[in-house]
């Protein structure tokens, strides 16, 4: 059956993108193949249409949980069999869901790259007709990509098992350097590559500055009828401009990783069809969508990296209309980045630390403890051995990473509170409880929104503020909602942790120090490469961008803020501007937002302008953030 035919029948389109039909002719035709296609590309019809076509079923490999629900639901939905198998499946229903892929007509199998190494799991894609292996998201096998996971190496593994099964690797974001080292650690064979330009000429890329962004972000949205994302790396953050858009009357939503899995999908649903244009979300917020409609991607915060950026960015303009991706660039935004993604890289020694005393929390003897479950409390754990919640959260990401541990991080849901009255009966409320009053006010100060819906609450935070163990503020919560202050929620506090190797102390650790330590360069050197491309100021953006990636461009984009700011200085005279200026400031000390309005000039040229008086040592600016002259 011709691709097309499948296309028009299950997705009811008519023509490919670009490169889907010659990937698939190429897996059609028994090669592997490797896929560079950009976000929005339509990666995902490139693997199940050949596997549609083949006897068989394909199995898909893939990092994200959320994802794999995701494209399993969508397949559901056109009729088709699939299955993913997740966390939290008992060894008897994994033996019948796998003996269902055999026998039960499946056409795709989802997995993530750790269920690989089950040896139930092994034995069992033998004996299955597989007609195709997509590896989604394959920069993740390379040491050098920017979301590196060592068990993505295992999947080689298959070649012994499935020896003339072709391999699909797939991936958005790939610099010259990864892609060699995906297609070399596949084993490929006489691989058909095949890679999609990284322009996006539709995309104005910008990069601004700014002393207020709560501002600059309205000044931006007030007259946008079409759909935006907000980034932001914080969870308070979310909700805090979530609530500054709704008080200047802008249509907005928030998505973080905290919600439920149905506040998740009323949210995206609601996006989507337009009833809500802003969502103002965490990079959680990135699996599934399918919005051809969003023409603005604003990172409040700086990317951790190129290739997320590039991946987020590539959310706005898939319809080809004009679009912006902004990056807002606030004085103190360098120092954050490194805080969050540098100074917090636990030492190989700090690892050990922790690890060893994992083990100890568990009682877990030298030697044992392989493949045993346990219930974890994150808090108890850091507050029982005095450590730094976040390096040792660090710490257990990278054990997660290198398959020494699965952690469960369900521990991040604590407990939701709102309030069912309005301020002056909590104030009546705290008059006749007064042992409430510290309590309620550091709820009040601490959670911005917690009047207007279900707000998480960190039991940890609220009860180190008020010098209370988190069983207290539990308990005084729990009898608020009798009361009938606020609605309370509980989940459940504790994570699971399963010890994937034996305890093996120092030499557990050893084994995986050089990839620790490579990869803690490489995050260096990412956040070394955002910082290059938000500060230099004399490059087209676009060009910046595809230089990156490895590919070579000297055409400017004629859109990005470089671009415009060239055409605005190249028709104001730089003099005329600085004159401007030094006027605007004789009577009064202003900031480049008040200059730009008064002069009726563009905010990158006025930033220009000021950049050049400083120079000069003309003007200075003040501690809060304003110019006067000297």
């Amino acid at each position: 059956m011709h691709p097309v035919i499948i296309l028009e029948k299950y997705w009811n389109y008519t023509s490919f993108k670009p490169l889907q039909e010659e990937i698939i002719n190429s897996i059609l035709g028994g090669h592997d193949t490797f896929a560079l296609l950009p976000t929005g590309g339509g990666k995902s019809v490139c693997y199940q249409i050949p596997a549609l076509i083949k006897e068989g079923i394909c199995i898909v490999i893939s990092p994200l949980i959320a994802l794999m629900k995701d494209q399993v639901n969508q397949l559901h939905q056109r009729g088709i069999k699939a299955m993913a198998l997740t966390s939290g499946i008992a060894y008897n229903e994994l033996d019948t869901l796998l003996d269902n892929c055999i026998y039960g007509n499946y056409k795709f199998l989802y997995v993530s790259p750790e269920r690989l190494q089950q040896n139930i799991v092994r034995e069992r894609i033998q004996k299955m007709n597989v007609n195709l292996i997509a590896v989604d998201e394959a920069h993740c096998i390379s040491q050098w990509g920017h979301d590196f996971r060592p068990a993505y190496r295992q999947i080689v593994g298959l070649r012994e098992l499935k020896p003339q099964v072709p391999i699909l690797a797939l991936t958005a974001t790939a610099t010259d350097k990864v892609a060699k080292d995906i297609i070399e650690h596949l084993d490929f064979i006489s691989p058909k590559i095949f890679k999609s330009s990284f322009a996006r000429p539709n995309i104005s890329f910008q990069v601004i500055e700014t002393e207020d962004k709560f501002y600059e972000i309205n000044q931006l949205l007030k007259n946008n009828t079409y759909s935006s994302i907000i980034y932001v790396r914080t969870r308070k953050h979310c909700t805090q401009l979530h609530e500054y858009l709704e008080k200047n009357n802008l249509s907005s939503d928030f998505y973080h990783g905290g919600l439920n899995a149905e506040e998740k999908q009323s949210k995206l649903i609601k996006w989507t069809k337009g009833q809500v244009l802003i969502m103002v979300a965490t990079t959680a917020f990135g699996m599934g969508i399918d919005n051809p409609n969003v023409n603005m991607v604003i990172h409040f915060g700086f990317p951790e990296s190129i290739e997320s950026y590039y991946q987020e960015a590539g959310r706005a303009g898939r319809n080809g209309q004009y679009s912006k991706a902004v990056i807002l660039n606030q004085n103190n935004d360098t120092e954050i980045l490194k805080q969050q993604f540098i100074n917090y890289l636990p030492s190989i020694k700090f690892i050990k630390e922790v690890y060893l005393k994992l083990n100890r929390y568990f009682r877990i003897a030298y030697g044992e403890g392989q493949n045993t479950e346990h219930q974890f409390s994150f808090a108890e754990f850091s507050n029982q051995y005095h450590l730094k919640p976040r390096m040792t959260y660090n710490v257990l990401q990278i054990l997660d990473r290198n398959s020494i541990i699965s952690l469960d991080k369900n521990f991040e849901n604590k407990v939701t509170v709102k309030f069912l009255t309005n301020q002056n009966k909590v104030f009546q409320y705290i008059e006749k409880q007064p042992k409430s009053n510290k309590l309620i006010k550091v709820l009040l100060r601490t959670y911005g929104g917690i009047f207007d819906y279900d707000t998480s609450i960190n039991l940890s935070v609220v009860a180190k503020k008020i010098e209370s163990s988190e069983k207290e503020v539990f308990e005084k919560l729990q009898l608020f909602e009798q009361d009938k202050l606020i609605s309370l929620i509980s989940f459940n506090t504790d994570s699971t942790i399963t010890f994937l190797r034996p305890r093996e102390d120092e030499k557990t650790i050893n084994c995986i120090a050089k990839n620790i330590l490579a990869q803690h360069k490489i995050k260096q050197q990412q956040v070394e490469a955002v910082l290059a491309y938000i500060n230099n100021k004399n490059q087209c953006r676009s060009i910046q961008l595809l230089n990156y990636f490895g590919e070579n461009s000297n055409e400017n984009c004629g859109i990005c803020t470089y671009c415009e700011s060239k055409k605005h200085t190249n028709k104001i005279d730089k003099d005329i501007i600085k004159e401007k200026i030094v006027e605007a400031l004789k009577n009064q000390q202003l900031n480049s937002r008040a200059l730009a309005e008064i002069l009726n000039f563009e905010k990158n040229v006025i930033i220009n302008g000021l950049r050049r008086l400083i120079e000069e040592e003309k003007i200075e600016s003040t501690i809060n953030n304003k110019f006067k002259l000297k």
